[in-house]
């Protein structure tokens, strides 16, 4: 029985996720393979750096968007402006669900991937007040969400991983600027999705778990509790984007038997 831990003492993003598991033995070239059957690849690129976060080496992975520019361009004149909905600046939940279905990916990729997607679109749907159907997201969001989502699938199988477990999630505290306005952190959506997980404690201003990496482990993890019992096999260290004064902003994984 392969278990695999989430220990997630600076919170939990999707490329946090990535990149741990990549550092924990994950192979990229298959990763990269299995994506393509998205048929996305001109949208993006992918990037696996080694860095170091206070003192500890790290795996950071990026999504680099090809049409960065060309994007961030338009979806700037739409921010206040919802009767452009929508418009190619968005993905809706629907479009994204029928990308994952018709990639032939195994059935367990698809109907985790598919599962994490519904319990973001679920969780927005409820703080936006529309139907899960009508959940749009912005084309940036979209696409890192869809490598990042998908992504997580594809390397836990090929992990082999049977179980997963994780610690409480940190969230963070204060402030962020999105594009609704300035909310408080955790943002309702993450809140929504960790709706009936353990949440930690911390001292750390600053967002600390994403919609995504909260729908992640909400959607994965069968339990929350400390380190269990294991003989460990491999760690991976997943880097996320921020960089805090005392404490390293690394996600880590374990797994073993």
């Amino acid at each position: 029985m392969r278990i695999l831990y989430f220990d997630c003492f600076s919170g939990i993003s999707g490329d946090m996720v990535i990149g741990a598991l990549i550092d924990a033995g994950g192979d990229p070239v298959h990763l990269e393979t299995e994506l393509k059957k998205l048929n996305m690849e001109k949208e993006y690129e992918l990037k696996f750096n080694k860095v170091v976060k206070n003192g500890i080496t790290s795996t950071k992975f990026d999504v680099l968007l090809t049409n960065d520019v060309h994007i961030h361009g338009h979806s700037q004149n739409h921010e206040h402006d919802h009767h452009h909905e929508h418009s190619h600046d968005h993905r809706s939940y629907q479009e994204i669900v029928k990308l994952i279905k018709s990639a032939n990916f195994s059935e367990r990729v698809e109907s985790n991937a598919v599962d994490i997607f519904k319990k973001i679109g679920q969780a927005e749907g409820k703080i936006h007040g529309v139907a899960l159907e009508d959940v749009h997201f912005h084309e940036v969001g979209a696409v890192d969400s869809i490598i990042d989502i998908v992504g997580v699938a594809i390397l836990l199988e090929q992990l082999q991983i049977d179980s997963i477990k994780s610690s409480a999630i940190p969230v963070g505290s204060g402030r962020i600027h999105i594009d609704h306005g300035v909310y408080p952190v955790p943002a309702p959506a993450t809140l929504e999705i960790l709706l009936g997980i353990p949440i930690a404690e911390s001292e750390v201003r600053g967002e600390l778990a994403t919609p995504t990496g909260a729908a992640i482990v909400a959607v994965l993890a069968e339990s929350y509790c400390t380190l269990p019992a294991m003989r460990v096999q491999s760690i991976g260290y997943g880097a996320g984007t921020k960089t805090f004064p005392k404490h390293p902003n690394v996600l880590r994984v374990i797994i073993g038997e």
